[in-house]
């Protein structure tokens, strides 16, 4: 591994304590120069086909949430992007409806008022109340990297969910109103919104129970709403033996608008529901965190024969996460028949961030002399939020990327 001498790790102390301190603004290759300087950081650049830039490419890094890139490609490759996910529906002896749930990421409340209208044109009438049926993931998942904390990139990971277990909310002090004109405001919205300060606020579900206690709660709603009678109960179990299926829902959004919304938002709780559904061995056990690593993990090993990486979660959360520059870099190479999937920057950037704290990455595809070219940024150290932006604007304007690196330690 290469390190810097002494007074290299000085002057990079020195350029990030300028841009701290937002001295003189730096031009696109000066912040180029900089983050080349920083002792932690990795950087590679091609173009033409042949690497301009290499620094530190081969030493395992934080990729934060451009994991997410990989995550998209074993995805596509699994899939295709026509796939569309499904949920079923199951009439009970005693009336109940269930819904099984196979990890459709995105039974947002649109999708369910889709789903209500298409029970009622199957025949169903009334329900004794909604059962809940996620057993198509383990009920135990740890996911490394997340936490317990309140906010909505910590939302837990289920076979069922509704708005990605989240629920908006408006706390005017004396009454709680959804946040969302589409989504109904149900009992439980209602009691965690009243825990809340006054305002707009999205409230992390945190647990399993009670993120499968909304979806029934939401699901509900939009039953009532489409006319058919619900009892007020929710339970959650396993679809009862013997009951019918009366309808299967395909969502009306595929894996191309799934991944969009994956890349342009950085939505751990999608990553990661694609990373257990990679897990999928086809053997009818549930599907857990363990066996979606060494599932992604054997993807990798055929696909790319890497050696020295380490893939803890799907959306780049665990800061035990290990991917070089020159792996990211070969993944990005990759994705570019779908690189119109990624976020767009000034329209010559299209590229996926990743930030955790004292990590700062950004990896994609920049626009020189009409081709777009694949780059891999990793910062794991503390560095200003847009030195990445203005590191890809300096790439897309340079004239010459061989020349600003030439003096450098890359």
């Amino acid at each position: 591994m290469q390190r810097p001498s002494p007074r290299g790790a000085s002057l990079a102390a020195f350029a990030l304590a300028l841009l701290i301190a937002g001295a003189a603004p730096a031009g696109p290759s000066d912040a180029l120069s900089r983050a080349l300087s920083l002792p932690d950081a990795s950087l590679m650049v091609d173009e033409g086909g042949r690497t301009q830039i290499a620094r530190q490419v081969d030493r395992p890094m934080i990729p934060a949430s451009t994991m997410k890139i990989l995550t998209g490609l074993a995805a596509i490759e699994r899939w295709g992007l026509d796939h569309r996910f499904h949920t079923d529906f199951h009439l009970a002896a005693d009336g109940w409806l269930w819904a099984k749930g196979y990890g459709d990421p995105y039974l947002v409340s649109e999708e369910l008022e889709r789903i209500a209208a298409a029970l009622k044109k199957a025949g169903v009438r009334k329900v004794a109340g909604i059962g809940t049926d996620d057993g198509y993931f383990a009920p135990d998942l740890q996911i490394s990297g997340r936490s317990g904390s309140s906010n909505p990139y910590d939302a837990p990971v289920t076979a069922l969910a509704a708005n990605f277990n989240t629920i908006k909310v408006v706390n005017r002090g004396s009454k709680v109103l959804s946040g969302e004109p589409q989504t109904p405001l149900t009992p439980l919205a209602r009691q965690l919104g009243g825990k809340l300060g006054a305002g707009e606020q999205r409230i992390n579900l945190r647990e399993r129970e009670p993120a499968l206690r909304y979806f029934g709660e939401l699901l509900g709603a939009k039953l009532s709403e489409a006319g058919i009678e619900v009892g007020s109960g929710v339970k959650t179990g396993s679809v009862p033996s013997g009951a019918k299926r009366v309808y299967r829902h395909q969502s009306s959004r595929d894996l191309r608008e799934v991944l969009v919304a994956m890349l342009d938002y950085s939505n751990n709780f999608i990553a990661n529901d694609l990373f257990l559904l990679l897990g999928d061995g086809g053997d009818g056990r549930p599907l857990s965190i363990p066996g979606a690593q060494r599932a992604m993990s054997a993807w990798v090993d055929g696909k790319f024969g890497w050696r020295g990486y380490r893939i803890e979660d799907g959306a780049g959360l665990s800061r035990a996460n290990r991917l070089s520059a020159r792996q990211l870099q070969e993944a990005v190479k990759s994705f570019a028949p779908y690189r119109d999937l990624l976020p767009a920057q000034n329209g010559q950037v299209r590229a996926k961030t990743g930030t955790l704290t004292g990590v700062s990455s950004y990896a994609g595809f920049v626009q020189r002399n009409g081709r777009w070219e694949p780059f891999s940024l990793l910062i794991n150290q503390a560095a200003p939020y847009d030195l990445r932006l203005r590191v890809a604007e300096a790439l897309v304007a340079a004239p010459d990327l061989a020349r600003l690196c030439r003096s450098g330690d890359c």
